[in-house]
């Protein structure tokens, strides 16, 4: 069970395939994109390395443009792998920068966010599974996914709780831009 705070030192945010033509499939839409970019801003303004995947991007279409645009210096990495893991760059990205900690978003929950996840924790990191900024076609997938990370060990964490773990503290100019994004 993964009982630590999220490291922001030795953290990223990898955005797992939210593309424009499974997007509009996914429940709770709205809640899971404004989240996303949320996310997005939040890791931006601390200095916390952002990753993108696109799954098949000639089929699925790109990343959605309200999230792409939000990204400093975007550059998406194409699979075709189910798991990120699967992508040299992504994985010497990671080890490079020397990140344990890897907050994933993105869709779908049971299918590539699951097997990135379970991935990650088999290398070795810290994976910290953003629920409200999760999705699944089924309410039931969704939940099925986020029942196996939690017990292959993943922290689940809300947006508020990963932002808050990441900031450490109040009075700072970062919780001051933050914290707007949040409330």
């Amino acid at each position: 069970m993964n009982a630590k705070t999220i490291d922001r030192r030795h953290a990223c945010l990898l955005v797992v395939d939210l593309q424009e033509r499974l997007f509009p499939t996914m429940i709770d839409q709205e809640r899971i994109l404004q989240n996303s970019v949320c996310l997005v801003r939040a890791c931006a303004i601390l200095g916390i390395p952002i990753f993108v995947t696109e799954q098949y991007p000639r089929g699925l279409g790109a990343t959605l443009p309200q999230l792409a645009e939000e990204i400093p210096d975007f550059a998406p990495l194409e699979k075709l792998t189910f798991s990120a893991c699967g992508h040299p760059d992504l994985m010497d990205n990671v080890q490079a920068r020397e990140i344990h900690d890897v907050i994933l978003c993105g869709i779908e929950a049971h299918v590539c966010v699951t097997q990135t996840c379970l991935g990650l924790i088999n290398q070795g990191h810290n994976a910290y599974v953003v629920t409200d900024a999760v999705s699944s076609r089924t309410l039931e997938n969704k939940n099925a996914g986020l029942e196996r990370m939690r017990n292959a060990g993943a922290g689940i964490v809300s947006t508020e709780m990963a932002l808050f773990e990441l900031m450490e503290r109040a009075g700072t100019d970062e919780f001051k831009r933050i914290l707007p994004l949040i409330k």
